[in-house]
This record gives structure tokens, C-alpha cells and sequence, in this order.
């Protein structure tokens, strides 16, 4: 049986504190999802959806845009195998299954928010975002919690992230990155003017590979 994750109840949680970070690099995260309280499977986050963890060392605020996700046994010499089941027929005859399950997901680091106060005691102001590598990523077993749309919003404003996710390897950037754009478009309830600076920033980002460019911009759609 896998155990609870010890730090943390299910009932005094924040409803967007979905997973705890259970490897950390420079550039990325692995998270594992936190089990709900009834029999479900924890909540996969999209594909292009942001995320926030902390560097508690510095206060720094750091998110990222989930780009890969899996749901596998926690056992890794025996695989899932198909039961013919409904999830209701699962909950019915097979309710162990959800205690043998683990969801995770992969999120590139973007950008990050300081801590209002600097270390070197300068005063920092509190909607500062930068958009490039944090000092350091969070830390093992930090909480991972799903973004506001506000603070989507706020951090698009820059459009630095595209180079980013362009740059990242392993990953499909291609779709990511326009999954990223669809998500603030949506949240930006359809702003065009954003829509354009998007398009104009991809152009000069890929001013030199227009097969790419033209792959994200035909999975956008305004």
C-alpha cells in the first residue's frame, strides 16, 4: 500500500495544491500528484498548464508549464494490466487499484517571482517577474500548487517564456508551446492584441526555421 505523504492532510489543503516535488534540476521538476481523499485517480494537469513551486532558501516563487505526464504503477516490476472495468466497476470490485497508482508530471521552469524583500535588503516590488532561470529550482518535497489566472495573466505580459519552451529538450516544443499560448489566450478571454505580440515574438524567435514556426502556429487557434 503506498503510503500518505506525511507532511500535508487532505482536509486543511489549499484546492490548488495538487502534487510535492520528488526530483528537482536546474531547468525542471518532477512532481508526484497527491492522492485525492475518495476513490479517483489524482488530478493529471494538462498538458500546457502552469505551475508553482518555491525555493524556500531565497522566497523565490517559481513556475513552470507542465510538459510531460504519466500515471504508472508504484511498483515498478509489476505493469497495469486491462480489467475490463469501468472507473465505477473499479471503485466496486478493485478499490486497491487506486492505492497502487501513481500520477506524475514533468514542468520547465520559466521564470520566477522574488521574494519582496531582496537578501541584500533592497526592497523588491511585489509583482516583480523575472523571465529566466531562478538561482536555484525548489526543492525536494516542496508543494506544487496549480496557478490563478491572474497570476497567468501577470506573467504573460513578457513573452520571454517563448524562448524558453523553444529551447527545451526532450519535449514536444513544438506542441507545448502553443498549448502554453492557448491556455493565457483563454485566460486573457480571447485578448487579440496579446494574440499578435505572441505571433510576432514566435517570428523572430524562429525567423530562421519557418517549418517550426509554422507547426505552433497551426495548433493555435484564435
Amino acid at each position: 500500500m503506498r503510503l500518505p505523504l506525511p507532511q500535508f492532510t487532505a482536509g486543511n489543503r489549499h484546492p490548488n495544491h495538487i502534487a510535492e516535488v520528488i526530483e528537482t534540476a536546474t531547468t525542471e521538476f518532477l512532481a508526484q500528484c497527491l492522492e485525492p481523499d475518495d476513490l479517483s485517480f489524482p488530478a493529471m494537469p494538462p498538458f500546457g498548464s502552469w505551475v508553482k513551486s518555491m525555493d524556500e532558501e531565497s522566497g523565490n516563487q517559481i513556475y513552470a508549464v507542465v510538459y510531460h505526464a504519466t500515471t504508472s504503477p508504484i511498483d515498478s516490476v509489476h505493469r497495469a494490466r486491462a480489467l475490463g472495468l469501468s472507473l465505477q466497476g473499479l471503485r466496486e470490485e478493485q478499490p486497491q487499484i487506486f492505492a497502487m497508482l501513481t500520477t506524475e508530471f514533468r514542468a520547465a521552469i520559466v521564470g520566477f517571482a522574488p521574494a519582496p524583500q531582496g537578501r541584500n535588503g533592497s526592497a523588491k516590488p511585489a509583482d516583480t517577474i523575472y523571465q529566466y532561470l531562478p538561482p536555484r529550482p525548489p526543492q525536494i518535497h516542496q508543494a506544487v500548487y496549480q496557478c490563478e489566472p491572474a497570476e497567468i495573466i501577470h506573467f504573460s505580459e513578457q513573452l520571454d517564456f517563448l524562448r524558453t519552451l523553444l529551447q527545451l529538450n526532450g519535449a514536444p516544443v513544438e506542441a507545448l508551446t502553443a498549448a502554453a499560448i492557448r491556455e493565457v489566450y483563454q485566460l486573457r478571454k480571447a485578448e487579440r492584441e496579446w494574440l499578435v505580440r505572441a505571433g510576432r515574438t514566435l517570428s523572430l524567435l524562429l525567423k530562421d526555421d519557418y517549418d517550426r514556426l509554422r507547426v505552433i502556429l497551426s495548433q493555435i487557434h484564435p
